[in-house]
């Protein structure tokens, strides 16, 4: 059902040399790309995330409550990409581990805040 997401940034080179560099990890590509706007995708099927100015101008600012969640394919997956996140500078806001019976997971925030989650289903 969600064809993309798209979160905020007041500085988008930096913004995009992370995306680049973290969703490299998970074989997103961008496939559109404007002076003001970044978008990568794994398919023209997936679900797709986006970097952009605010249209209205104003200063990008963390949604209070707003999480963007990305499907891992493996445990491992989620543990790599959690780590790699880290590694370009993202903030830990819960190492990778299982929260519930089937549902495993890592979160973080982006350079500008945004607060994202790595996650997969086990059986």
């Amino acid at each position: 059902m969600i064809g993309y997401t798209t979160v905020g940034s007041n500085d988008l080179p930096k913004a995009w040399a992370y995306y680049d560099e973290l969703l490299a990890s998970i074989n997103a590509v961008r496939i559109m790309e404007m002076d003001y706007f970044v978008m990568w995708g794994t398919g023209a099927d997936k679900p797709m995330f986006a970097v952009t100015k605010p249209n209205d101008g104003n200063e990008a600012t963390v949604g209070n409550g707003v999480m963007i969640a990305l499907s891992m394919e493996s445990v491992e997956q989620v543990q790599a990409f959690h780590a790699k996140a880290l590694s370009l500078g993202s903030a830990d806001e819960g190492a990778p581990g299982h929260r519930g019976d089937t549902f495993y997971g890592s979160y973080f925030r982006d350079l500008d805040g945004n607060k994202l989650c790595a996650f997969t289903i086990t059986a």
